[in-house]
């Protein structure tokens, strides 16, 4: 399949999946409204879904839809991965553009992308908002407070008076109604435009991460192989997903979700904050063993769950399949 080059050049997106048909057909129709001139083909990745997805897909004819059915939940990282690796090969893209598949571009993003060239060494990251018009905060880009040092300053200020940490180094809200663009190191895989030149420079996001952590490891590695990102308010998504209503107080359900957010969360508390990482470790793990009194008569498995975490993020061993990792949140014996 080709098409000729319009405005930013040829742009692929890629979607993943796990059990989640009504949102997913919603983002694909919205992506195949684009024309392709605006979006040369769609590649949905399908988490292994037991919810109808497949036959779905498998009814679709659309020749711009490629469908990729994974016979095991490859999660977010592995999904992004697989997606990315088949644009890449299959499409010869000069842009992607990712998304979850309850997150997809308002309907004149993909237009607004391409109404100009742009440059391979700046990616893209999109305006995210609930479908009410609020800010998606799970998506509000930030920089690397490490790399900035008012930014640290102005985090560690935030933690000290009891605030959080998070408006000190996430970009401010104004940031969304501004005519320009806001340079940014870190952020989601929603919205985030990349260009060919930054994926076969620094490769495909690391699939053994499974879920969590998975874009802002990846955007780091951008960073610091030379690329720039930014924030572009004119390029509007929708993500039509819920949050924790408390941070603070938040519980994973289910309960194996712990190895993943704090594993991956430490890894990727090392590429950020490099040397000064060694001074996080303590503090971040006795915050992590206290949060185990939320868990009541889970809290064993809990522990469980974090020593391994803490472990293999500290030696950046992601070998531990998640059928293992479900063994470990079930309470059975596991041999390494």
């Amino acid at each position: 399949m080709t098409e000729e080059k319009s405005g930013a050049g040829r742009l692929v997106a890629v979607v993943v999946t796990h059990n989640r048909l009504a949102q997913l057909q919603v983002t694909v129709q919205r992506l195949l409204e684009a024309p392709a001139s605006c979006l040369q083909a769609v590649v949905v990745v399908d988490n292994c879904s037991s919810d109808g997805t497949a036959d779905w897909l498998a009814a679709q004819r659309n020749p711009r839809l490629d469908i990729i059915r994974s016979d095991t939940n490859l999660g977010g990282a592995g999904g992004f991965e697989t997606g990315m690796r088949r644009a890449m090969e299959r499409f010869d893209p000069d842009w992607l553009v990712v998304m979850d598949d309850d997150a997809r571009p308002c309907p004149d993003a993909l237009a607004s992308f391409q109404a100009v060239p742009r440059q391979d060494d700046l990616a893209l990251a999109a305006a995210v908002y609930f479908p009410d018009g609020a800010v998606c905060e799970m998506n509000r880009p930030s920089i690397n407070p490490f790399w900035h040092p008012r930014a640290f300053l102005r985090t560690l200020w935030q933690v000290l008076t009891g605030r959080g940490a998070r408006d000190g180094f996430h970009i401010p809200y104004r940031a969304y109604d501004a005519e320009h663009t806001t340079e940014i190191d870190l952020t989601s895989f929603v919205g985030l435009f990349m260009s060919r030149r930054m994926v076969q420079t620094v490769g495909l996001p690391d699939g053994h991460l499974f879920l969590y952590g998975d874009d802002v490891i990846y955007t780091l590695g951008l960073r610091k192989a030379g690329f720039r990102i930014a924030f572009d308010p004119g390029l509007r998504f929708e993500h039509d997903c819920s949050t924790f209503e408390n941070d603070r107080k938040r519980v994973f359900r289910p309960l194996w979700k712990v190895y993943y957010t704090y594993r991956n969360g430490l890894m990727m508390y090392h590429r950020a904050a490099g040397p000064l990482f060694w001074l996080m470790v303590p503090a971040l793990a006795v915050k992590w063993a206290l949060a185990g009194s939320r868990y009541g008569a889970d809290r064993p498995r809990y522990n469980r769950l974090l020593r391994r975490a803490l472990l293999d993020a500290l030696r950046e061993d992601t070998r531990l399949s998640h059928a293992q990792v479900l063994k470990l949140a079930s309470g059975e014996p596991h041999r390494t």
